[in-house]
């Protein structure tokens, strides 16, 4: 049972100054990381709490980790698996398993989704890579297209809940906890959040009629599916398997997975040295905008530490609310809404030591805590109307935002009951500890 303690610090408008020219310039459309290094730079300058100095030494440091060598190298998979089109293996297996099934198209999807999540780490690579591939098939089906980059949408919110997770990373190393310990946590709680989206199409399709597929499970179609996956499934089990097993640790088995991929790809001949220098430019994009925000946000991390920010938000919050409850439904709240303006590597930086501090002053886990916000922000990437997840579909579609938003609430309510669940029975995510 979670039991409530107070804190004792103030804030004042040395913080709330920068804060709120920071939310002003999130607004107006700045790039994330000039927003953060403007508002740290105005929070040191203000406070005096750490000399200016230490800006170019942090942002360093920040970014020379180990662990964040994962990063690029899981990128950089699931680009050589979509180039090699094993990305199409697993659509096929996914098919297999469950489109004979009613609704089996739009079940199938997602379940490709969860397979390619294993592989991609990243769930706007997951939308991105899936949606150009399924929603022409989905359309073909019954599916109205709204609906249908919603479905995927959705499933693609599996990229940063089924280990291994960019996100997983990221957070770990935020607050200083092992990435191989949350990996084999979110295990259940992810697959646990692919059942519901699958389970709410169903229900969906039922009530609309958008699919009458039918038929019956072919052990034969299975094998043979199967067997063309082999290669694709090869991947994530070294990724899964080296970390569960002690062989490897994220960063190890993202280096063996990368190898893996492109030695699979050159064996059936599905990509050549041509393909490198287009392959590298996109995955040093993605990266490109994820490491200038963690090194800056760590040194943002540490002004507000030294300032006592968490410890302030605790007593505050706290003043507010008098049940470990109430603690729990706004965390969720502040997390949905970030999750649905904002990408995830600044709202896990920024938030994350924020919130820890008041997740354990009502006795929540580190590692439930961990496994609670990312699900929750992966809430936010379908979140009306801004869900960041939607507009790339939008983008691959040409689908309004808002038509797609509409389509996605059914699961945005699934998702957010599956949230509630993993905050109030923490043994789903303390399962292997």
């Amino acid at each position: 049972m979670y039991q409530l303690y107070a804190s004792t610090a103030e804030l004042g408008w040395s913080f709330y100054g920068p804060a709120l020219g920071m939310g002003i310039l999130i607004l107006l459309g700045v790039p994330i990381w000039v927003v953060l290094g403007l508002g740290t730079a105005a929070l040191l300058s203000v406070t005096e709490v750490l000399p200016l100095t230490l800006i170019g030494e942090t942002l360093f440091s920040g970014i020379d980790s180990f662990s964040l060598i994962a990063v690029p190298l899981f990128i950089l998979t699931g680009d050589v698996i979509v180039t090699t089109r094993m990305s199409d293996k697993l659509l096929a297996l996914a098919d297999a398993t469950l489109g004979w099934i009613r609704s089996g198209l739009g079940t199938s999807t997602v379940l490709g989704c969860g397979f390619f999540a294993c592989i991609s780490g990243s769930d706007a690579a997951d939308a991105a890579a899936l949606g150009r591939i399924t929603v022409p098939h989905l359309v073909r089906k019954g599916y109205p297209l709204p609906y249908a980059s919603a479905l995927v949408a959705s499933g693609a919110t599996t990229g940063i809940l089924i280990p291994p997770s960019i996100s997983y990373i990221i957070i770990g190393l935020t607050l200083g906890i092992s990435a191989s310990t949350l990996f084999l946590a979110a295990a259940v709680p992810g697959v646990m959040v692919l059942a519901t989206i699958i389970v709410t199409n169903v229900i969906v399709n039922r009530a609309k009629g958008y699919e009458h597929s039918s038929g019956s499970f072919s052990p034969r179609r299975f094998g043979r599916a199967a067997w063309d996956a082999r290669y694709a499934l090869l991947v994530p089990f070294i990724i899964l398997g080296g970390i569960y097993s002690g062989i490897f640790t994220p960063t190890e088995s993202a280096s063996v997975a990368v190898l893996t991929a492109i030695t699979i790809g050159f064996a059936t001949r599905k990509i050549r040295l041509a393909d490198f220098p287009r392959m590298m430019e996109r995955s040093a994009e993605v990266n490109g905008v994820i490491a200038p925000i963690i090194g800056i946000a760590l040194l943002l991390a540490q002004a507000l530490a030294a300032l006592e920010v968490p410890t302030a938000m605790v007593e505050h919050i706290t003043a507010v609310t008098e049940t470990p409850t109430s603690v729990i439904l706004l965390m969720l709240a502040v997390f949905v809404v970030a999750g649905c303006v904002m990408e995830t590597t600044p709202n896990i930086v920024i938030l994350a030591p924020l919130m820890l501090p008041l997740a354990q002053s009502i006795g929540m886990d580190p590692i439930h805590f961990c496994i609670f916000m990312v699900t929750a922000l992966g809430v936010g990437f379908i979140t009306p109307p801004l869900g960041l997840n939607i507009f790339v579909l939008s983008g691959l579609t040409g689908e309004p935002v808002l038509a797609i938003a509409r389509r996605a609430v059914p699961f945005v309510i699934a998702m957010l009951l599956t949230v509630l669940i993993l905050a109030f029975v923490p043994q789903i995510s303390l399962w292997a500890l």
